[in-house]
């Protein structure tokens, strides 16, 4: 069930953004190195906006990224320990700070209008909300109950893992399939299920 921004009170949204420079190597068969940083840059920002009305914080360690962030009105993280698990630990950790829940996404969704959508403000303070990819095997939005002491798993398998996580906690787990935040752009396979036009760098 949709939840209107306007209730969504005591949250917060964990964004880990890489440098746009260095993103989507696993396109480079297919997008140039232009065309994957204006992809890239194009994602995070529709993730920004997805996310307006909920304080958001971005977990970066590149500054060009951390300046991006504070125009756009975000708060930043920066990360002090490589990889995402730890760049989503380190961000939650800010976040939860007052808070009844932590939602984290990945910047490359996308079609990210309805992020805040899967958010139950009746049940995001006692329930691990999972929005799985289109495979089933990864988590692209996950939504805990602040100071739950979850531990992250993401990569190969993190639909599961984080299942496993939640029931480890004693924490009910709410499944939430949906079509457009399922696609996130990793591989060819990805791109194409985006307007062809996307693979002349037009983002429209």
């Amino acid at each position: 069930m949709a939840s209107p921004v306007s209730s969504l009170h005591g949250g917060a949204v964990v964004l880990p953004i890489k440098g746009f420079t260095d993103a989507k190597a696993r396109l480079e068969s297919v997008l140039s190195k232009e065309n994957r940083a204006s992809l890239a840059e194009f994602t995070a920002s529709g993730l920004l906006e997805a996310a307006l009305g909920v304080d958001t914080f971005v977990v970066c360690d590149n500054d060009d990224i951390a300046q991006w962030a504070r125009q756009r009105g975000a708060l930043v993280i920066r990360q002090t320990s490589p990889g995402l698990n730890a760049a989503v630990a380190c961000g939650v950790d800010a976040a939860q700070f007052k808070r009844d829940w932590v939602l984290v996404a990945h910047s490359d969704l996308p079609f990210a209008e309805q992020l805040l959508s899967v958010v139950d403000s009746q049940l995001a303070a006692t329930t691990v909300t999972i929005v799985p990819d289109r495979h089933e095997d990864g988590t692209n939005v996950l939504v805990i109950p602040a100071r739950s002491g979850f531990t992250f798993h993401y990569g190969p398998g993190s639909f599961a893992a984080h299942q496993a996580e939640a029931a480890r906690l004693g924490l009910p787990v709410r499944i939430v399939r949906n079509e457009q935040l399922a696609l996130d752009i990793d591989t060819p396979d990805d791109l194409a299920q985006l307007p062809a036009s996307w693979l002349n760098g037009d983002f429209a």
